[in-house]
């Protein structure tokens, strides 16, 4: 049976992070499952955890008026869910429901803070780790917003 270390070792975003690094991450993470159609996360809920996908989708949504409920993104095994944890105030920004079984790892937010105060090595490597996914995200929005926008042009 594989520890948590050895889980969150073998996802993407962890890949080549030091051991010392990966025993203080694991001491923050547990193992959790979603059934199909239950929120993983809720916009303006507090933003107390993120998770490293394992198995199954979920789906990434956004209410608004005259529009209702909008899929903005897919996540799947092998990506992030959840980078508000890291800005205050941390709070969710969307919605986010499993499509199928969803099988993932927790991470609890406020723990990993305090151990990136703790040690500024270990926040400085998260920031490293965390900065491309959010940049990713910021270009797939933009880039939604583009065609959202363009298409009536």
């Amino acid at each position: 049976m594989e520890t948590i270390e050895q889980i969150i070792s073998s996802h993407p975003l962890f890949a080549g992070i030091e051991p010392a690094y990966l025993h203080l991450i694991g001491g923050c993470a547990r193992n959790v499952h979603y059934d199909p159609g239950r929120y993983l996360l809720q916009h303006g809920a507090p933003a107390g955890e993120f998770f490293l996908l394992r198995h199954g989708r979920v789906a990434l949504e956004l209410t608004g008026p005259g529009r209702g409920t909008v899929t903005f993104q897919t996540l799947g095994p092998g990506e992030l869910l959840g980078v508000s944890w890291l800005i205050p105030p941390y709070r969710w920004t969307y919605d986010a429901k499993a499509i199928e079984l969803v099988r993932a790892v927790s991470i609890d937010a406020a723990c990993l803070r305090e151990k990136s105060e703790a040690d500024h090595h270990l926040g400085y490597e998260l920031m490293k780790r965390f900065m491309p996914v959010l940049v990713q995200r910021l270009q797939a929005a933009r880039l939604q917003l583009l065609d959202v926008y363009g298409a009536g042009r």
